[in-house]
This record gives C-alpha cells, sequence and structure tokens, in this order.
C-alpha cells in the first residue's frame, strides 16, 4: 500500500510544498504504480481509463490530510495515461491529472534561460495554449527563483493556490506546469509563497499575452499561434521605406482619446474601428506611419500607457491579441507603417505586477538609489540582470516578430543613460567608475538594437533622448547606442520657444530658429511636436502661439511650414492638424467639431498639402540626415525675421528653396538669392485661402533674374505673406 510520508501530506495541503511532482501524480514502485492526488473537501477520487471513463481504482484518504488521497492500481507495472473522477458535496466531475504529464521546456531552453540569451523567451515562459501528450491545455511558465512554491490560479481552481503547485525546473529559477483543458480565455494569476513561506500578493504573468479589463488584474490565456498574416507584400517593401533617405511623416495617436462614440456612453473605438476609420484618415492625410502611446497592457488610465505591467500583452481595452493583429493589419494594407512606444525605463509598483514579484527585488534594483524613479513614482529594471535584460529584449524581439510592428520608439530614455537622473546628491549610486553614466543601461540600449536589427531586417527603433548624449542613432560598432532615428528635443524647445513671441520681438531670439542647424545632421532626427508639449498646462499648439483670431492662425501655419521645410523626419500629435484649441485630455476625443470652422479646416489641409510636397519632392527628404541636402540663403535676416534655405536631391531631382516671414508685414519684391537660374515654382504658400489665408503670393512662380543677392549671382524677387512659409522648386524641363 501506497503511504505518503506525513511531512510531505502536511505540505501538500497547506500549499507549501517546493516540489509537488514528487508526491503527487502517478509514480512507479516496488509493487507497480500508485496515484496520489489532491482535491479540499473531496470526499472520494477515482482513476479512470481516459478511453472508457470506467474506474481502474478508487484512491483511499490519506489520515488526517484533507482532500489528500492515495492508492496503488493493481495488475499495472508501467505508467499510463489517466483521468481522475472526483465527488464532493454530492457533484462529481472528471479531469485530467495535472500531475501525470512531465515538463515541457527543454535542456536548450533552461541552458539560454540562464544565460540571458533566449531571444524567443516568449515561446517558453507565459501561458502557451497546446497539446502536450496528446492532450489539449496550456502550459504555463514563469521566472520565481526565490520563491519557495509558485501556483497557478483561477476559476478553475476557485483561486486556491493549494491545488496546482508549479514543477521547479534545475537552476534558472524557473517554475512550469501544464494545465489540461485549460485554453483561450481563461484568467489566471501565479499565487507565490516566498523563500520565508510568506504569502504575496497575486501576480499578474510577466509574460501574459492578454489580461483582464481594468480595473480587474488578472493574465488571460491568449494563443499566438494560428494567425494567418496577409501582409507580405508590405514586409518585403518596408525596410526600403525606413532608411534615412525616405520620406518619414508620422501621426502619433493615444488609442483612448483619438475618437470616442458619444451614442455609447462616450467609449473609445474598438482596434477594429480604428482599423477603418483611425488608418482611413492617416491614409486621407498622407503621413506615412502612424505611431501609439504605449498599448502595452497597464493598470491607470491617467498614466496613457506609460506605466505598464504587462508588456506582452496589447491592452484589452480596445479588443483581443487578434484583433490588434488585424489592426496592424490594416496598417499595412493601406501601406502605413505602424510604431509603438515601447517603455523599458520604469514600471509601476502595483501589487500584481513585477515589483518584489518573488518576495525580492527580482526585476528591479534592491537599492532605491538605483531602482527608484522620483519623478514617476515607479521603479527601475535592473538592466545589469542578464535574466531582466533578456525579459526586455525578447519583448522588442516579440512586437516585431509577433505583431509585425514597423518601429519601436523607446521612451525616456534620458532616464535610462543618467544614473543621476533628476536626482540631488546622495539620492544615485555611481558607476564602477565613480561616474553618472548608467553603464548596465547603455549595454542594454545597445543589445536590444543590435538584437531587433539582426532578427527582423526593415524595422526602426526611435530614441526619445532628451539630452547631448553622443551616438544615439551611430551604429553599435562605432560606439553608438545603434538606435534609427531620434527625437529632436532641443529643435522643439527652441522653435516652440521663438514662436511663442510676439512678432515685435522675434528679432532678438532669431538664433532659436538657425542654431538647430549647427547639430541637425549630428543625429538621424525626427522633429517631434509630440502628447508632451500639449498637457500638464502647457495648452495646445495653436495656444502657443501669439496674437488673436487669424493672426493666431497664421502663426501656426508658417511654423508648419518651416518645420516641413526643415531637415528631419515629422512627427505630429493627434489634434495638431486641426488646430485643437483645448489642451489634450486623454478622457475625451478630439474636437473634431472644430473643422466645422475655416480655419481649423485650412490648417488640416494644409497639413495634408504638406505631407503630399514632402513625399513627392526628394529634395525635401533624401537628405534629410545629411548636411549636404541643406544650403543657407538667409541665415541672418533678424530684423525682419525671415529664414530662406534650399534643400538638395541626391537623385538628380530638382532643389526645394523655402522662405519663411515670421513678421506681420507683408514684404512685397522682396529679392531672395537662389543657387541655381531658372523658373522657380510656388509649390506651397502657408497663405493659401484654401488654409484660411490672405491668398496673397506670386502668381505660380517666378523667373531668376541674374542679380546677386544673397551672396548669389542670381535671384527672385517675391512676394512674402505676413506669417508665412512658401516652397519654390526649380522647374527641369
Amino acid at each position: 500500500m501506497t503511504t505518503i510520508r506525513p511531512h510531505d501530506a502536511r505540505e501538500i495541503i497547506s500549499g507549501t510544498h517546493g516540489d509537488p511532482f514528487s508526491v503527487l501524480g502517478m509514480h512507479e514502485n516496488t509493487q507497480g504504480v500508485s496515484v496520489q492526488a489532491f482535491m479540499p473537501g473531496a470526499s472520494g477520487i477515482d482513476v479512470l481509463d481516459p478511453e472508457t471513463g470506467k474506474p481502474v481504482a478508487s484512491l483511499s484518504p490519506v489520515p488526517d490530510a484533507d482532500g489528500l488521497f492515495a492508492g496503488d492500481i493493481a495488475g499495472r507495472t508501467g505508467r499510463f495515461p489517466y483521468r481522475l473522477g472526483f465527488r464532493r458535496d454530492g457533484h462529481e466531475w472528471v479531469a485530467d491529472d495535472a500531475y501525470r504529464f512531465g515538463p515541457v521546456l527543454g535542456d536548450l531552453d533552461e541552458h539560454l534561460i540562464g544565460e540571458g540569451a533566449h531571444l524567443r523567451l516568449w515561446d517558453v515562459l507565459g501561458a502557451h495554449v497546446l497539446t502536450h501528450e496528446g492532450v489539449a491545455g496550456t502550459h504555463f511558465a514563469v521566472w520565481a527563483p526565490n520563491a519557495r512554491r509558485v501556483s497557478v490560479v483561477g476559476d478553475f481552481n476557485g483561486w486556491d493556490g493549494r491545488q496546482h503547485p508549479m514543477r521547479r525546473r534545475g537552476a534558472t529559477g524557473v517554475w512550469e506546469i501544464f494545465m489540461p483543458g485549460i485554453g483561450e480565455g481563461e484568467a489566471y494569476k501565479f499565487e507565490v509563497l516566498d523563500a520565508h513561506g510568506s504569502l504575496l500578493p497575486q501576480k499578474a504573468d510577466p509574460f501574459g499575452f492578454g489580461a483582464e479589463h481594468p480595473p480587474k488584474t488578472a493574465s488571460v490565456v491568449r494563443a499566438l499561434r494560428g494567425h494567418d498574416w496577409a501582409d507580405g507584400g508590405w514586409m518585403a517593401k518596408r525596410e526600403a521605406l525606413h532608411r534615412i533617405d525616405q520620406p518619414i511623416s508620422v501621426y502619433e495617436v493615444h488609442l483612448g482619446s483619438w475618437k470616442r462614440v458619444p451614442e455609447d456612453g462616450g467609449r473609445p473605438l474598438s482596434y477594429h474601428e480604428h482599423a477603418q476609420q483611425l488608418v482611413g484618415y492617416v491614409k486621407d492625410m498622407g503621413f506615412t506611419h502612424i505611431e501609439l502611446m504605449p498599448v502595452s497592457e497597464f493598470p491607470f488610465d491617467g498614466s496613457w500607457g506609460y506605466q505598464p505591467v504587462g508588456l506582452y500583452a496589447p491592452t484589452i481595452r480596445h479588443g483581443t491579441l487578434e484583433e490588434f493583429r488585424a489592426f496592424v493589419e490594416a496598417c499595412h494594407a493601406a501601406e502605413i507603417g505602424l510604431i509603438l512606444d515601447w517603455v523599458p525605463g520604469h514600471f509601476p509598483e502595483d501589487l500584481h505586477g513585477l515589483g518584489l514579484f518573488d518576495g525580492t527585488p527580482l526585476y528591479e534594483h534592491a537599492d532605491r538609489r538605483e531602482g527608484f524613479h522620483p519623478d514617476w513614482n515607479t521603479l527601475v529594471y535592473n538592466y545589469g540582470r542578464r535574466e531582466v535584460a533578456n525579459y526586455l529584449i525578447a519583448n522588442a524581439v516579440y512586437w516585431f516578430r509577433e505583431h509585425h510592428v514597423d518601429g519601436l520608439r523607446v521612451d525616456a530614455v534620458a532616464s535610462m543613460l543618467y544614473r543621476d537622473y533628476s536626482r540631488k546628491d546622495g539620492e544615485w549610486v555611481p558607476n564602477v567608475h565613480g561616474g553618472r553614466e548608467n553603464l548596465e543601461a547603455i549595454a542594454f540600449l545597445q543589445r536590444t538594437n543590435e538584437a531587433v536589427y539582426a532578427d527582423t531586417p526593415g524595422i526602426m527603433t526611435i530614441a526619445e533622448e532628451s539630452t547631448a548624449f553622443p551616438g544615439v542613432s551611430t551604429p553599435t560598432d562605432a560606439g553608438g547606442l545603434g538606435f534609427g532615428f531620434k527625437w529632436n528635443m532641443g529643435w522643439m524647445n527652441d522653435t516652440l520657444s521663438y514662436m511663442a513671441e510676439d512678432p515685435i520681438n522675434r528679432k532678438y531670439h532669431h538664433s532659436k530658429m538657425t542654431f538647430g542647424l549647427h547639430y541637425a545632421f549630428s543625429e538621424n532626427f525626427i522633429l517631434p511636436l509630440s502628447h508632451d508639449e500639449v498637457v500638464h498646462g502647457k495648452g495646445s499648439i495653436l495656444d502657443k502661439m501669439p496674437g488673436g483670431g487669424d493672426e493666431k492662425f497664421a502663426n501656426l501655419r508658417a511654423y508648419y511650414g518651416f518645420m516641413w521645410g526643415h531637415p528631419g523626419k515629422k512627427l505630429q500629435f493627434m489634434g495638431n492638424e486641426i488646430a485643437q484649441g483645448a489642451e489634450w485630455d486623454h478622457d475625451s476625443s478630439i474636437d473634431w467639431h472644430l473643422l466645422d470652422h475655416l480655419a481649423h479646416r485650412g490648417v488640416q489641409s494644409l497639413i495634408r498639402d504638406l505631407n503630399a510636397l514632402y513625399r513627392a519632392t526628394p529634395a525635401l527628404y533624401q537628405q534629410d540626415c545629411k548636411p549636404s541636402g541643406f544650403e543657407w540663403i538667409e541665415e541672418n535676416a533678424a530684423e525682419e525675421s525671415l529664414f530662406a534655405w534650399v534643400r538638395h536631391a541626391v537623385d538628380g531631382s530638382p532643389p526645394v528653396l523655402v522662405v519663411s516671414n515670421f513678421t506681420p508685414v507683408e514684404r512685397r519684391n522682396r529679392r531672395i538669392g537662389v543657387p541655381t537660374s531658372g523658373h522657380w515654382i510656388e509649390r506651397l504658400n502657408t497663405d493659401a485661402s484654401e488654409y484660411g489665408g490672405g491668398g496673397r503670393g506670386n502668381l505660380g512662380g517666378k523667373d531668376s533674374e541674374e542679380i546677386a543677392a544673397s551672396g548669389r549671382a542670381h535671384s527672385i524677387l517675391i512676394t512674402l505673406p505676413p506669417l508665412s512659409t512658401l516652397f519654390f522648386e526649380l522647374r527641369r524641363d
């Protein structure tokens, strides 16, 4: 007769046993085989033949161990498949025994996990719907090296962590269990006992592919496999579209507030609705890419997604994982690239999240001077721990591999690069050399860029980096961080500061518009007018413009023209393109009703036309990142607050002259030097009547004259409307 040691029995029924597979399930012994099973409150458990459903044996209750049963199987000499029949409180049911199944993880997986080198880490950790040893179910695996016991809990076991404790795998600290009969849509968490046997708050799965609707916090089983992607055409050509010599114009979006449905309580749109409405709008407006503020699952709406808990789960706020993939496909069908904001810089302390995951600072630093962000009251990843770096790097690869996204914009890079970021003396720990640079974070960012560019050709990574850290978009083999592009925060700050000045004072701040050209080609820059500029009391972009009424809109149109003529790729946050008057509110829709007014509709038309001009004109994008693509014509006309420059292509396409007048004074017969003689066509004028301007211009273009101006032998005589930007292209017959 099989016996269970009293010590093992006590730990099984109390849920404290560190190796439940050594007790539960089927075991061979000198007399044949035995089965041990645990079901709290059960009055009886039978071993059943899985084919016939008939009892093979009835298990006996273990004395003084409620719910624990054991018994020998007569006439059997080897392991065999079986099911269990349970009886409790007058109810009967049948289920497969999770403890009869062997491990799923292999030795190679464990080796790579231990080395922190498993770039497909999501394939082995998390919850995976699969068939194991001929039975359908879900395999769960989680890293918790300092835990005494880890269990999977859910409705399937009454959220009772005693019922399904997991198998510990070697020295890696990974726990796993195959749960037969569990499938798509099942909510679950991990219940963890720390090394001292104390029960921790239940944890969401760090690798969960789905989550419950907030404020609920459980993970949800979502099948990754089986999606039949239909975007092969886009995927084959996107690499050519992401080079620095291509037009890239990005529309930044917060999915929760781009558009809402007033007829349905003001709810945000679903992924399916965005696939139709947002994608169609972006296509019509001529943007090349959509950039989504973070869609990795997050608990607090007010964080806008920048405090994520489920890095591997597209937020359920707009639909399921499969519906998110359908949105990605809709973008690609419209030939629009999709960029996601990615947040490896910090994570919140929510009890169900990564903080103190196994009772120890596993993902974060133990020292709060290294592991806590004072700006956001969040935790900081321990980038120097190989398993943590692996978790994050694999996540970057995951979004490209599994969801076909085209780019990641890495948030708050500056906060990662410097140990003293936003900290006072004594609140930070120097690096091993005594310096302020976070060497581990730098190495992590380099490894991430190396991994994603090597794994998935054609993608792009973008850094939001607000300091002058060198080589952000320089390849790692040349000592850089390896990003494809960097947001030009200096350009944004300087030019918005200039535009906020009363035009009469702008001549004293002229250098704010020219200084950016001193470093414009030091990185592969994107010019951002992002969400950060229209929140926290900053007002809207329109609100930053001086003057009233028409003058405010004219300033805005001239500024947008200046931006599209300036070297660098473009980014506009939603609402900027319709001259939203109010500051962005994440709980409300964009003020689409403003398009009933000509001034707002005119700005929208201008952005549409600027995108069209930009994409159709090689001189405006081919050398965005090279000094040979830019030539000052009028750099020092401070008294007139006038700027003029030429953009050059490399493929023989005509050059483009851009002229901006940032005073409310019309300048008739202003002579501007040009690098080449010929007829200069007026391609776009921000003062055009269809944009809400005064309709003043140059009758379609001007012929050059052999009259020296601006240091050039030839020039054109033009009218510069007040507060305007004009584009002229040399006609080549």
